[in-house]
């Protein structure tokens, strides 16, 4: 059986028994139904993982003592942002996911003119709160230490309107089935790579071209039209087999 892995927002040190959040409890209590002297692979997100034991369960909580620190890492030498145009319902929680399983370093979510999703307030608030739950579930299952940055959502105009914060960033690509060429067609990445992907209607071409005026380049995927939920992460999968960890 595969030892579960656990995140927990708290600082890990061998030799100190952490409590576990109400997450970890329930996944590892409720769901797992794990009883004292279980083993743990515990992380926080930041990088690491430790061994731990399960050594107390309460009604209300359950603690664990870090043994050891694990080594490996499993993060892709391609850091790339997925700038994610917001999609309905849960096709915006697969994107997600997949996407982590993927290696993607960030995500920055967008409002666009086609989208058709509005969210603002509390209502705003409570869905970055479940989209940050899908990405630590997915960093879980799928054996990585660090979460994924997740960006507060932002009108895709706006966003292009900011100046760069990563300056390290060589290349930008916009998915866009008219391109001239694919990604096999482009120079190589020196540095990070940012993706940006419309909504379930596409960009529109006042949103393409400022895109374009930023920097960004189009490029193909095939012939084919693709689902928003399927286009970035069948680029995400072709950059890594092009320049990223896909041996």
């Amino acid at each position: 059986m595969r030892i579960p892995r656990l995140h927990l927002s708290t600082a890990l040190t061998v030799g100190a028994t952490v409590p576990l959040d109400d997450n970890a409890f329930h996944h590892a209590v409720r769901v797992l139904r794990l009883e004292t002297g279980a083993a743990l692979v515990l992380f926080n997100g930041a990088g690491g993982a430790f061994a731990a034991t399960l050594t107390d369960i309460g009604k209300r909580g359950a603690w664990a003592q870090v043994t050891a620190t694990l080594p490996g890492e499993v993060e892709s030498p391609l850091p790339v942002v997925l700038v994610q145009g917001v999609s309905r319902g849960e096709k915006m929680d697969y994107t997600l996911q997949k996407a982590v399983e993927l290696g993607v370093a960030a995500i920055q979510p967008v409002f666009t003119e086609r989208g058709g999703v509005g969210l603002s307030g509390e209502r705003l608030e409570r869905k970055y709160q479940h989209w940050q739950g899908i990405v630590i579930g997915a960093c879980q299952q799928c054996g990585r230490n660090r979460l994924p940055a997740l960006h507060q959502p932002a009108a895709l105009a706006a966003w292009l309107a900011q100046p760069a914060v990563d300056t390290t960033t060589s290349l930008r690509l916009l998915l866009d089935p008219q391109a001239a060429c694919g990604l096999r067609g482009l120079q190589p990445p020196t540095g990070a790579v940012t993706l940006l992907i419309g909504p379930e209607g596409g960009l529109s071409p006042a949103e393409i071209a400022q895109a374009q005026r930023q920097g960004f380049t189009g490029v193909r995927l095939g012939p084919r039209i693709l689902r928003t939920e399927t286009a970035g992460l069948a680029a995400l999968a072709a950059l890594q087999a092009l320049w990223g960890d896909w041996d």
